[in-house]
């Protein structure tokens, strides 16, 4: 089958030919139809994992997903060969990723059915930035008009993120820069937007002087974060930032269980959450897509895979 993957450390991304993936025990192969890129993705491109987890090479890229169950494996009894299916790709190893005709995945982790209203190409958006999205929100835990500072808030994670805050009647300040990005962030329900390459803090300070019930960190450096807090505030972060670098902060990460997946799908299904997808991208040109995303997007940047 084809595949996008890296043949060794430190090489570039190209189109591969690898051996199609079978379904083991309590495993279902799926039929990849669509797909979106992810930081984590680009960081297993580059090598930065060395060290931490192990990888298989040709190591085939990609975690998101959304396709149709091709066969199941034994023991396999929650999906049936023709099931459309989204969700993550979560192994203990890097190399069998989504990027690629089949994925062959547990069917206990990762993976949900694909609920008609929830159109393909947004199944394959929504994986693993809205397992994040959510993460952060739950740990924020946003009451009635909190004030929460969104950083990163142009990113697939962060569009999420607004949104939630926003449905939950939170006053949500948004990172951006002024023009597209500024309107981009007020177009998901940000209330106002901070020019993070000017002062953030005194930014914020004019907009909340009592200081914010959250902030949300996706991007960028967190000292003085603590600073924009209101008392008993906290700091939720993606980047590993928690309670060992301060007190008031959590490092959370995805958890894209089935809970967590039927949860994303049903708040898209109802209409008030959406996946802004920024551009799409064909198959063979995922490895100038994996650039584009380097160089910053708007939203998501979603992939056809077959």
């Amino acid at each position: 089958m084809q595949a996008i993957a890296i043949e060794a450390m430190h090489t570039p991304v190209k189109v591969l030919e690898v051996t199609r993936p079978e379904p083991g025990p309590g495993e279902v192969l799926v039929r990849v139809h669509n797909s979106s890129l992810n930081g984590f993705d680009l960081s297993v491109a580059a090598g930065r994992l060395e060290g931490m987890m192990e990888y298989r090479f040709p190591a085939v890229l990609g975690s998101d997903y959304s396709g149709t169950v091709e066969a199941v494996g034994d023991g396999a009894a929650r999906f049936a060969p023709g099931n459309a299916v989204f969700g993550v790709v979560m192994k203990p190893y890097l190399g069998a990723g989504s990027f690629a005709t089949y994925v062959a995945v547990s069917e206990q982790f990762g993976i949900e059915h694909r609920p008609a209203d929830l159109d393909p190409a947004t199944g394959g958006a929504l994986g693993l930035a809205g397992s994040a999205a959510l993460a952060c929100i739950d740990a924020a835990a946003l009451g009635d008009e909190d004030a929460a500072l969104v950083i990163g808030a142009t990113g697939g994670v962060g569009a999420l993120v607004v949104q939630y805050a926003k449905h939950l009647g939170a006053n949500v300040i948004a990172t951006g820069r002024p023009g597209e990005e500024a309107d981009f962030v007020r177009g998901l329900g940000a209330s106002h937007v901070a020019d993070y390459a000017g002062d953030l803090a005194r930014q914020v300070r004019d907009l909340v002087p009592e200081g914010v019930a959250a902030v949300i960190h996706l991007a960028g450096d967190p000292t003085g974060l603590a600073d924009l807090l209101a008392p008993g505030g906290r700091i939720v972060s993606t980047l590993g930032y928690g309670s060992e670098q301060n007190a008031s902060a959590v490092a959370v990460r995805a958890t894209p269980d089935s809970s967590t997946l039927s949860r994303l799908a049903g708040d898209v299904s109802a209409g008030w959450l959406r996946v802004p997808i920024g551009r799409t991208y064909e198959f063979e040109e995922i490895p100038g897509a994996i650039d584009d995303f380097a160089a910053g997007t708007l939203g998501k940047l979603a992939l056809k895979i077959s």
